[in-house]
């Protein structure tokens, strides 16, 4: 028999070899663990200074682009809209001091900013699309040529109200040119008829609580810019966004020359920017404002689409460049014409002389 003693001193000689396992086990352990932990710890502290001073130089490098930007912005924009009537579309979210930046470049570009237009949350809202769609139907100007979803349809019309179109020898600069019967201004009755109806579409539109108004937008835009939403603001979701990019291709075939700007968090995963460009969009797309450089590539981007098609610029996925090349050369209201074959420096420059004098240029 084996008797409790035997249990007692195998029990106490498991737990002593236990003991002792434990102990030459930490001390021969000890030193190569600490030693490793150590070099990987200093490695880690390495690479976290080294990304460090790269975020530092980079931060550096985009404040000397925007400096540089700023300091050639004047020669680099210069006649680049001249003549060219602009409207500002900011989607919900749109930061303002970016629309208002844009805006100021436009008009250093020697274009006009002739209005703007906000769109609200109720405009993007999916849960408003029919809404949405029978408003666009109710104040159409001709109902038959609403096509397509209800955002579709409120973009178009939307689009037509915005769109400045010219009669024979119209243009912002020099003297209009109509047929025999004309008003005060120079224009035909049925001009000023067509003005009146595309304001009443956009004051319905404001007034169904769709967009707001600054300016007067109605039939004065020659182009187009839309400010995409700010990152994580109320207009930056997924429901937003297929609204917005269904709504800028309908202005881009409605009025013509069109650019969506945004951040450069827009053209990352998820932001309105990358989603239009998976759609390879006929307008253009500029992935960098929110600061000088940018806001000047957008204004070289929208000059740039007056005479050729969309592209996009910046520094995200799928551009073809940061600013477009080559780049456009300056235009001459009145002309028709881009570079120096539009009329050349010696040709008549008071308009021009005038809008920059306003500015407060020399």
């Amino acid at each position: 028999m084996i008797d409790f003693r035997y249990h007692l001193v195998s029990i106490v000689a498991v737990f002593l070899a236990l003991t002792v396992g434990l102990v030459l086990g930490t001390t021969m352990l000890q030193d190569p663990l600490l030693n490793t932990l150590q070099s990987e710890t200093a490695d880690l502290r390495g690479q976290s200074e080294r990304l460090r001073t790269e975020r530092d130089a980079a931060a550096r490098v985009g404040a000397g682009a925007d400096t540089f930007a700023d300091a050639l912005s004047e020669e680099v924009l210069d006649r680049r809209l001249d003549g060219v009537g602009v409207v500002m579309v900011a989607a919900p979210g749109a930061d303002v001091g970016v629309v208002t930046a844009l805006a100021d470049r436009v008009e250093e570009a020697d274009g006009e900013v002739v209005g703007r237009v906000d769109l609200t949350p109720e405009l993007v809202d999916g849960d408003n699309a029919t809404f949405v769609g029978e408003l666009a139907f109710q104040v159409a100007r001709d109902p038959d040529r609403l096509t397509g979803n209800a955002h579709e349809r409120v973009g178009a019309e939307l689009g037509r109200a915005l769109a400045h179109v010219r009669s024979a020898g119209d243009a912002r600069t020099g003297d209009t040119v109509v047929g025999d019967r004309e008003t005060g201004d120079g224009r035909k009755d049925e001009e000023h008829a067509d003005d009146r109806a595309a304001a009443a579409v956009l004051a319905a539109f404001a007034e169904g609580g769709l967009v707001a108004l600054q300016g007067e937008p109605a039939e004065a835009a020659d182009a187009v810019i839309v400010v995409a939403p700010a990152f994580g603001s109320e207009g930056d979701t997924e429901t937003a966004h297929a609204v917005l990019t269904t709504l800028v291709s309908a202005l881009r075939t409605e009025v013509g020359p069109t650019v969506l700007a945004g951040e450069v968090s827009s053209a990352g995963p998820g932001g309105l920017v990358a989603r239009a460009r998976a759609q390879e969009p006929a307008y253009t797309t500029v992935d960098l404002v929110g600061r000088p450089m940018g806001d000047v590539i957008a204004v070289l981007a929208l000059a740039a689409s007056l005479g050729g098609p969309g592209a996009a610029y910046g520094v995200g996925e799928g551009v073809v460049g940061v600013v477009p090349d080559p780049l456009p050369g300056p235009r001459y209201a009145g002309d028709g014409d881009e570079g120096d074959a539009g009329g050349g420096e010696d040709g008549d420059g008071t308009e021009h002389d005038v809008r920059r004098a306003t500015r407060g240029e020399e």
